[in-house]
Parts: C-alpha cells; sequence; structure tokens
C-alpha cells in the first residue's frame, strides 16, 4: 500500500502538442520529471489511436497532459486499461477531460492555479495603465513631439480612488483582487456564487452586474465560458458604462458582444484592453486592429515564455503529490466544471 512515506514512480505517459512538451520542459524540469514519474520523456501522443502508442497507453497508469492533448473519449479511455489520473500542465481540461473519464473514475488535476497568476498580472498592468491613460499619453507625445502639459492632456486621469469592477470570483479573478490590494482603489466584485461576507474577505464589495457596470471605471471580466455567460456584456449592458470607462476582457471571447463593444469603441465613448475577441482572430479588417483606444493583444495574457516553467512545476508536483498517495492541491471535480473555466 502506498503511503505519504513511501513514494513511487507511476508509469506516466505525456499526452501534449511535441513542440507544447519542448517549451514546458527544461534540463531541470525534465530531470524532475524522471524522479517522480516512470516515463519516457522522448514519447509524446498526439493521437491515442495511433498503433505505435499502443503498447505505451496499455501500460499507463497516469497521463501528463497539455495544449494539443487528444480528447479522452471512451474508446481512447479503452487502450488505457490501468489509467488512474490525469495530471494537466495548463489551466482547463475541457478540452480534453470527457464524461467518460469521471464514468471511469478517474482523478483530475490541473495546473489552473499556477496558470491564473500571469493572466492576473496582465489584468492588473491593464487596470493601472488605462488609469493613469498611458496610451493617450504616448499617442500625443508621438504625434506632437513636444513638452506636453500633464494637467490638461491628462486631466482627470489617475488611480486614486478608481473604481474597478472584476466580474468573476475565478481563480484568476480573486488573483486580480488580491494583487490590487496594495492600491487606492475600489474593488466591486459580481459573482452569483460568492456570498457578501465571502467578497467582503476578498476585499471587494458585491454587487449586481448592472451596479458594476454603471459605477465602474475599469471593468476587468473572469467568467467562464458557459451558455449562459454568452454576451454577459451586451449592448445594452456596455451602454451602462460610463463615457471613458475602459472594458478588459482576459476571459473568453464570447463573453463580451464584439460587434456592440466594437461600435462604442469606434465611437470613442469607451476603450478597451482585448487579449481575446469573438471570432478569435478577429477579421483582417476589424477596426479593433487600429483604433487608438484599445489595446489588442493575441491571446497573450497567460503562461507563456519562461512561466511555462511554472506550469511545469505545478503539474509535477501533483505527479509527485499522486505518487505519495497525497491528495491533489488542485484537483478538478466533474461538479465543479458546469460553473468553471
Amino acid at each position: 500500500m502506498t503511503t505519504p512515506s513511501t513514494p513511487r514512480r507511476p508509469r506516466t505517459v505525456l499526452a501534449m502538442g511535441p513542440r507544447v512538451r519542448d517549451a514546458l520542459f527544461d534540463a531541470a524540469a525534465l530531470d524532475r520529471l524522471a524522479a517522480v514519474a516512470d516515463t519516457d520523456p522522448a514519447l509524446v501522443v498526439g493521437d491515442f489511436a495511433a498503433a505505435e502508442h499502443a503498447a505505451a497507453l496499455a501500460g499507463a497508469e497516469a497521463l501528463l497532459t497539455g495544449w494539443g492533448c487528444p480528447p479522452l473519449t471512451a474508446a481512447a479511455l479503452e487502450r488505457m486499461p490501468r489509467l488512474r489520473t490525469i495530471v494537466h500542465a495548463a489551466g482547463s481540461v475541457r478540452h480534453h477531460v470527457t464524461d467518460a473519464c469521471w464514468e471511469r473514475g478517474l482523478t483530475v488535476a490541473s495546473a489552473a492555479a499556477a496558470n491564473a497568476l500571469p493572466v492576473a498580472e496582465y489584468t492588473v498592468a491593464a487596470i493601472l495603465f488605462t488609469g493613469k491613460r498611458v496610451f493617450d499619453a504616448q499617442r500625443a507625445y508621438r504625434e506632437q513631439r513636444r513638452r506636453l502639459d500633464p494637467l490638461d492632456l491628462l486631466a482627470g486621469a489617475g488611480n486614486y480612488r478608481r473604481t474597478v469592477g472584476v466580474v468573476g470570483a475565478s481563480r484568476i479573478g480573486r488573483r486580480v483582487i488580491g494583487l490590487l490590494r496594495p492600491f487606492d482603489l475600489r474593488v466591486l466584485l459580481h459573482d452569483p456564487y460568492v456570498t457578501r461576507e465571502e467578497a467582503g474577505r476578498l476585499g471587494a464589495r458585491p454587487v449586481s452586474l448592472d451596479e458594476l457596470a454603471l459605477s465602474s471605471d475599469v471593468v476587468t471580466i473572469h467568467a467562464p465560458e458557459l451558455p449562459a455567460t454568452r454576451h454577459l456584456f451586451d449592448r445594452a449592458r456596455l451602454a451602462l458604462m460610463p463615457d471613458g470607462a475602459t472594458l478588459v476582457n482576459t476571459a473568453r471571447g464570447s463573453l463580451v458582444d464584439t460587434e456592440a463593444l466594437t461600435a462604442e469603441l469606434v465611437s470613442g465613448r469607451l476603450n478597451a484592453v482585448l487579449d481575446v475577441t469573438e471570432p478569435e482572430v478577429p477579421p483582417a479588417g476589424s477596426p479593433l486592429y487600429d483604433l487608438p483606444n484599445v489595446l489588442l493583444t493575441p491571446h497573450v495574457a497567460g503562461s507563456l515564455g519562461n512561466e511555462l516553467g511554472r506550469l511545469a512545476h505545478a503539474a509535477l508536483d501533483e505527479l509527485e503529490r499522486y505518487g505519495r498517495g497525497l491528495p491533489f492541491a488542485g484537483p478538478v471535480r466533474a461538479e465543479e466544471l458546469a460553473r468553471s473555466a
């Protein structure tokens, strides 16, 4: 029997894109992978039906998954009779963990908490820069190329006692609220699953979504992509936002009515920082690329570059916990997926 004092190395197969494996695991992470798992790091499965992977999958007790992992359908799981657990070296598991996994009784963990940090950092940077009206200042400086009077150019700018509305107390939403604590900002929160007392402990005042839209200088979206959240910010709700307010979206493009938002941005009434859009990528002729009141980035708020190492080690932490017979630090449960990313 495995106990916390008798660690073992479960037979593990990597299931992800080959380039993802290379980006996630540097030499130190590969050494640690070899220490916590019985695996062939050169073997990366991108197709569960491929004949050349049959033997490895048949003996796998654990899957270490990443971006590019195929769906774990019932047919795929039939090829993995010994599989007991899935550890995902990224955030959401909704793209590959299917109902068949839960019916089989598999345990699942993800590095979602580790991936939440860079998204929250990006968001806080966007909030502070837009409050300071950095993009307006940059544009004016570039165009006029002379000393500018900040009292004239940036009247009303600044982050002192601004109001930030956080939509969704997800992992990322909570991280954002936590990172905003040192600043002189008022934080509002809308999340139907969070009580008034819990919101207070987080450091936010709970409000309805319409009140949040009406009262916030910056609205930042961190709700999951669900049928109920599609176009959460539609034409009517965007119209509630004050003139000059900024919408930050690092969640999913479908949460915002892109056509309605584009109209507000073209008019100059609102500003936006958009790391996600619907569609993603916007059409080549979209005004979003060129509007001076829009910062548009290609879905880069999450982990990238050296931040991928954090995901790798978070996943290896979970694999090591599994080998020691300990519960996961970041478990994923079927009942939670109905209202999470």
